[in-house]
């Protein structure tokens, strides 16, 4: 029987270390515990011995004696809403990232609702992004009245596809929404060229990408603005909360203003008192928010660090598996930092055997897995925005017809992809080596019984 020494226990237990959270671990499950490692002849969803037991690192981290000083001298003097403690995480998250400044949100999509809006992204514009994402940043660009236009990606990095966007650029695109999806960089450098060319806004939704790097820049810090989500499955987690990040200070101080209700602030000149000179919304974070932050900040270099050389070696352990296409990244990205690990499935090589069959398989090893995203640019909540009585009333006729909006924003590759694709929550990658090699056992176990899966199963 596989034996698990003390010593390792006493290290999971001790870090507190996990599966992703909430915005995805309903899609992960596990199988009983196991029992041999390299013991068994059949896989566990045959009735085998799994590969290993459901240890997994856990996520969020909370380590009391080091996380819980500022968070219960915050919560114990009494001054919860937005004053101190969020202005210090501001400025350590600016300094992190190596941008001039920073705003604390209350999530992720209010950072990007509130960046579009400041950068007077509105009706009639339209912004080109990706359909492979979190339905928040076609939310963001909806909720602003403007227009989503889909590039379809590039399935080996998972990424919107530069080489697809000029064809989709008119007279009224304003800007450009790529997503780091995954926590792996988008091809930056080709984007910000098409943006130069015809003069576009980038606005980059770093949601799952925090330290990520491309030519040893931190991403987030390459376009107009950058956004960034600290919910609870990010790899640095509040629970909730986002934040902008700028070098461009009459932009920041707009955008703290719409944050505040609309007062004046900085730039945004006016009597402060009583006086609101903007129409804005309230998305300030807490105190005691920024407290749990600054915690997490503190130990995001190292978990960075970790996930990135986990990563490459579970991807040298897995790429020869006949059907099984790892992630790939563009040439210029110096560190990813993998909100999730993903890879393609071929199930041609898995002599037919179904994503989902393959998903079980993995599970029953004991490996948290899942599906993915599924295509965003054909859901019924875009018809619901083009049908709605402001939509109505800024477009034409003709951009409002729900069919030949699908027919126009096609994306076939994007379409495979969320058929193929499979993820692993960023918190295994915080486990040892010996971690990745049980899933690359797994997956090559799964590999060399699909047939017999797919028959029994």
């Amino acid at each position: 029987m596989k034996k698990y020494s003390l010593t390792r226990r006493s290290f999971i237990s001790k870090t507190s270390l996990g599966i992703a959270g909430t915005a995805i671990a309903s899609n992960f499950s596990f199988a009983s515990p196991a029992n041999s490692l390299k013991s068994s002849k059949e896989p566990a969803i045959l009735g085998g011995s799994a590969i290993r037991e459901n240890d997994w690192p856990k996520w969020p981290i909370w380590n009391p004696e080091t996380d819980e000083k500022q968070l219960i001298n915050t919560i114990r003097k009494g001054i919860w809403s937005r004053n101190s403690i969020v202005t210090e995480f501001e400025n350590k998250w600016a300094k992190a990232l190596g941008a001039k400044r920073s705003l604390l949100t209350t999530n992720g999509t209010h950072a990007l609702i509130t960046t579009l809006k400041m950068l007077d992204i509105g009706p009639g514009d339209e912004v080109l992004t990706t359909p492979y994402t979190f339905i928040a940043t076609i939310d963001a660009i909806l909720l602003c009245n403007a227009m989503p236009v889909f590039v379809d990606v590039d399935p080996q990095t998972f990424q919107i596809d530069p080489a697809k966007m000029e064809e989709k650029i008119t007279s009224k695109t304003r800007a450009i929404l790529p997503v780091h999806i995954l926590g792996l960089p988008a091809d930056m450098g080709q984007i910000m060229d098409i943006a130069q060319k015809h003069n576009l806004i980038v606005v980059e939704d770093a949601c799952q990408a925090h330290f990520a790097e491309i030519k040893g820049k931190k991403v987030g810090t390459i376009g107009h603005a950058g956004c960034f989500s600290f919910q609870n499955s990010k790899n640095l987690s509040i629970g909730e909360g986002g934040a902008i990040v700028s070098d461009d200070d009459n932009f920041m101080d707009r955008a703290y203003s719409f944050h505040n209700f609309g007062r004046p602030y900085g730039s945004v000149v006016g009597d402060v008192a009583g006086h609101y000179v903007m129409v804005g919304t309230k998305c300030r974070s807490t105190e005691y928010q920024a407290a749990i932050g600054i915690a997490q900040l503190a130990r995001l270099e190292e978990q960075t660090e970790k996930r990135n050389k986990n990563a490459a070696y579970l991807k040298s352990q897995i790429k020869d598996i006949p059907g099984i296409l790892p992630y790939r990244l563009y040439k210029d990205v110096t560190r990813a930092t993998f909100h999730l690990f993903p890879f393609l499935y071929k199930k041609e090589q898995f002599q037919n055997l179904s994503r989902d069959k393959f998903l079980k398989a993995l599970k029953a090893e004991g490996i948290p897995c899942t599906s993915g995203y599924t295509p965003l640019n054909d859901m019924p909540y875009l018809e619901d925005a083009l049908s709605s009585r402001v939509f109505q009333a800024i477009y034409p006729k003709e951009k409002l017809d729900f069919n030949q909006y699908v027919e126009d924003n096609k994306c076939p590759a994007n379409d495979q992809l969320c058929k193929e694709a499979v993820w692993l929550p960023q918190s295994v990658l915080l486990g040892t080596k010996r971690d990745m090699d049980d899933i690359a056992e797994a997956v090559a176990k799964v590999q060399k019984y699909a047939g017999e899966i797919k028959r029994k199963s």
